[in-house]
């Protein structure tokens, strides 16, 4: 057991930490500085800055707060770094001082004071910000949760030039999703209409969805044109799709226009989605007048009831905020169309049509602001913002009818089955069972309860049974509230979600820190045996944290950190065939209260949240893969003759017994593998088909997973045997703190190791189709493995000491595994869980706390739990077994096993 002093970070310890952090920092901060500066950056470089000088104990944290509320209100963009000691201890006293002031300034007028520096193209873009920031809070509060509201007012540019709406997923739509989309809403009894009605820039929007819909081959456009074709209206019928798209040219809010928005208000179906803005020409031909501006407002007081009865016969109308300009690049014709003048429309559109049932669309003015600088002639859109807002049309229209798991935008919440209301209410009842025994456990101790010690026998025996139910009932109750929180993570809108993108900065950086970190956390090790309890728990560790941040960072579309994500896997599976053979060869414990053990450990929280979050158990597909092949090494070594240590010292023969169970399990591996039918006939068997499945009665997901990793547990196992033969006959040494080998013999093998993982590096790189690699994967895996295994182990002094940060990790690898998927990412992996909006630094922090908080829970509810769900008692096992398969049975009659 490690020293307590051991654990406690010492000041000087500290420093050295920040100063390693620094410098991993400063390298990614000049990373950043050549590409282009984005907001999410400069919060992520300010509020590390302050981590760093935090952890060195130079600056205080309720400074790093005051700073960061501070220039959050006024959209400063902070230092990204400070190469300069000198003038970053300035720049810190500079802002200890401002910090000092604005701790006796209330927060509303940090906003204001702020508000008042910028030039007004950014202050309304603040006062869109605020607003939306108060609507948020208030939806929050009421339950009443509109993401698309979200997906039309705000979001910001990530990755490589991707749109990420505020608080949702937006789902990118093909042509064939579009397809599909339109004819199911037609089968639904839906009409497909889009009216488009403004002027150049709405007719932009139409265009653009035109474009996407690719009517040149698919579709019989006719049009109703003018004598100037540009300023005329326009129509697009195709009969295969059922979609109707017209644009009506009113450059005004005029007369025109109401005309149009009361004959859509009189007719029986109006159409599904009316686009409408303008207000380029109104200041164009008016000279940017105030008059102009008044009778805009009036004319638009006038649309309001039209829009409102239009929407009650659910219609969407969308009113479109002006985009800004680029003044520089415009006409001399268009010089008075300014920013401040496009504002003031803005302004007048908000408030007069909040109060409406027309959706304010403004993310599209966002969308526009990010790519100003592509715009053609300063006025309209860039081809890359008209491309997204075509994909905000098509989420808001589609999503709601559509199953994209990535698409959240517009959706409505999963609707919660009989199954999950049961067994929420057995947890709710827990929970309430496990409040009142606390309350009246405390009363007691009040009270001056005698303790056990000194009771008599049989008053021992009762309290010691309270005490078993107690803890049961409390296991259970905290299991509750934590499926609770799951529940209202994934299940609901009620947090927001977010698209993964993949950036370098955001793999990398992360890594190097959590690189720093296990480096620093390092001690000795009471183990010395190759690949002893500490190792392998660390190993776990780094491998679980990699895991997570490749999957938050939606990293796997780059094959080279795919790859090496596979070789992770795989040594999962691999140390679990060393650890269960190990077990077995040592101990000869193949009975049935080991077998339940670990597949209880392995699966009670994954069938707990199969229950309630209404997923199939493939879902989790990595439990379903360990504990298939847990059965298959159990199957091979308890399976008679057992072969264990004992006997094979006092028989020799036992050795060639060995070896053909070997065999067989390699026979049996590959020949399913030879034949997928073969294979599907076998996993499709009802009952256990429903084991297999995805939810769309689906066996390729397992398929997938199985033969990507069939040998992993073979290689485990065998390495076993080598290694303890080889212990055995004295090949190596590792009772002691000295090498594994001769020096000779240890240079040779250290090289053929590291030349072992680089060549798997170098495969990584050349390859180039993920098919192939997976293929060349499955025979190839155990070289990077091996290889690790020789270099982490074959010096004595590596060999003795381990990362106690990365064990820590390692303990509860599997539930972090598992939690992840509900409270860490969200929208079945496909998206993130979102709980601080628009700093996706911070909401990191705090999401990734709560879940190893989360994790490390379940992972002690899960201990707690498992003598009451295996007890040492084989028969009493027996028993639970069959309560369990009892309970299963009216749930797999439900879902069609039997």
């Amino acid at each position: 057991m490690a020293r307590a002093q051991d654990r406690v970070v010492p000041t000087k310890r500290r420093r050295v930490l920040a100063k390693i952090l620094q410098t991993i920092f400063d390298i990614g901060c000049c990373v950043v500085s050549t590409s282009s500066p984005d907001s999410s950056l400069s919060f992520l470089n300010q509020n590390h800055y302050f981590f760093i000088q935090y952890m060195a104990g130079t600056v205080d944290i309720c400074y790093w707060h005051c700073v960061y509320s501070y220039e959050q209100a006024a959209h400063t963009r902070p230092t990204p770094c400070h190469p300069d000691p000198l003038s970053a201890v300035s720049k810190l006293t500079n802002i200890k001082a401002l910090g000092s002031r604005m701790l006796r300034k209330p927060a509303s007028h940090r906003v204001e004071g702020a508000s008042v520096t910028q030039d007004p193209s950014n202050t309304t873009e603040l006062v869109f910000r605020v607003r939306e920031e108060e609507k948020h809070n208030t939806r929050i509060l009421n339950l009443r949760i509109d993401s698309c509201k979200w997906l039309l007012s705000d979001g910001r540019y990530q990755g490589d030039q991707e749109w990420q709406p505020y608080g949702c997923m937006m789902h990118h739509y093909s042509q064939i999703d579009t397809k599909r989309c339109l004819l199911y809403l037609v089968y639904l009894k839906q009409h497909n209409h889009f009216v488009f009605i403004g002027d150049s820039r709405i007719r932009q929007l139409y265009t653009g969805l035109l474009e996407h819909l690719d009517h040149r081959d698919q579709g019989d456009p006719t049009s109703t044109t003018g004598p100037d074709n540009q300023h005329s209206d326009l129509n697009y019928i195709n009969s295969k799709l059922r979609i109707k798209v017209d644009f009506i040219w009113s450059p005004y809010v005029s007369p025109h226009m109401v005309q149009h928005f009361n004959q859509w208000k009189s007719e029986k179906e109006p159409p599904s989605v009316i686009v409408a803005g303008s207000a380029t020409w109104s200041i164009k031909e008016s000279n940017a007048s105030l008059h102009s501006v008044k009778e805009y407002s009036t004319n638009l007081t006038r649309l309001v009831q039209a829009i409102d009865g239009i929407v009650a016969k659910k219609s969407k109308v969308l009113w479109t905020l002006q985009e800004p300009v680029d003044e520089k690049k415009l006409h001399p014709s268009r010089t008075m169309i300014t920013n401040e003048q496009l504002n003031k429309y803005n302004q007048a559109a908000i408030q007069i049509l909040q109060h409406s049932a027309a959706l304010l669309w403004s993310s599209s003015r966002l969308v526009a602001q990010g790519t100003l600088n592509e715009s053609p002639d300063g006025l309209h859109m860039s081809p890359l913002a008209l491309k997204h807002d075509t994909q905000i049309l098509l989420n808001m229209y589609c999503n709601d009818h559509m199953n994209f798991n990535d698409g959240t935008c517009c959706s409505s919440s999963e609707p919660y089955t009989t199954l999950q209301v049961v067994t929420f209410s057995i947890l709710g009842i827990s929970s309430v069972l496990a409040l009142t025994m606390f309350v009246r456990r405390k009363c007691q101790r009040c009270q001056g309860t005698a303790s056990i010690e000194f009771s008599p026998l049989n008053e021992q025996s009762k309290q010691a049974a309270e005490t078993s139910i107690y803890t049961l009932v409390c296991s259970l109750g905290r299991m509750g509230c934590i499926m609770a929180y799951f529940f209202l993570c994934d299940r609901t809108s009620f947090f927001m979600k977010e698209n993964k993108y993949y950036s370098p900065i955001s793999f990398w950086l992360p890594l190097a820190y959590i690189l720093a970190l296990g480096l620093f956390f390092t001690e000795d090790s009471r183990f010395t045996k190759v690949l002893h309890r500490d190792q392998t728990e660390e190993w776990k560790g780094w491998m679980q944290l990699v895991i997570l941040i490749y999957h938050m960072t939606g990293a796997s579309g780059i094959l080279p950190i795919y790859m090496h994500v596979r070789v992770l896997v795989s040594a999962y599976i691999f140390l679990s065939g060393y650890g269960h053979f190990c077990y077995f060869w040592q101990r000869g414990d193949a009975g049935l209260v080991r077998f339940f053990q670990v597949l209880f450990r392995l699966n009670f929280v994954t069938v707990l949240l199969c229950l309630c979050m209404n997923r199939p158990y493939q879902f989790y597909y990595f439990v379903p893969l360990v504990s298939f092949w847990f059965l298959m090494v159990y199957l091979v070594l308890a399976l008679p003759p057992q072969v264990t240590a004992t006997s094979s010292k006092s028989n020799p023969l036992q050795y060639l017994y060995l070896v053909l169970k070997f065999v067989g399990l390699f026979s049996v591996i590959t020949i399913l593998y030879m034949s997928e039918v073969f294979f599907e006939k076998v996993f499709v068997t009802r009952p256990w088909k429903a084991l297999f499945v995805t939810t769309d009665d689906d066996i390729h997901e397992w398929w997938f997973r199985w033969k990507l990793d069939r040998y992993s547990i073979s290689y485990g196992m065998v390495f076993a045997v080598v290694y303890l033969l080889a212990q055995r006959y004295n090949l190596l040494n590792d009772n002691n703190h000295s090498n594994l080998f001769s020096p000779g013999i240890a240079l040779s093998v250290t090289l053929a190791s590291l030349i072992a993982v680089g060549s798997y590096t170098t495969f990584s790189f050349l390859c180039r189709n993920k098919l192939e690699c997976n293929e060349i994967h499955t025979y190839t895996v155990f070289v990077p493995i091996v290889g690790y295994v020789v270099l982490r182990n074959i010096s004595g002094v590596l060999r003795t000491r381990y990362s106690s940060f990365f064990a820590w990790f390692g303990r509860i690898s599997l539930e972090l595994f598992i939690c992840q998927y509900h409270v860490f990412l969200a929208a079945d992996t496909h998206g993130v869980l979102v709980l601080v909006p628009g700093y996706p630094v911070l909401n990191a922090i705090i999401t990734s706390f709560i879940f190893i908080c989360l994790s490390h829970d379940v992972h002690r509810i899960t201990y707690a739990l498992l003598p009451f769900a295996v007890p040492q008692d084989w028969r009493l096992v027996l028993r639970n077994a069959v309560l369990f398969l009892v309970v299963l049975v009216p749930i797999g009659i439900h879902d069609g096993m039997f």
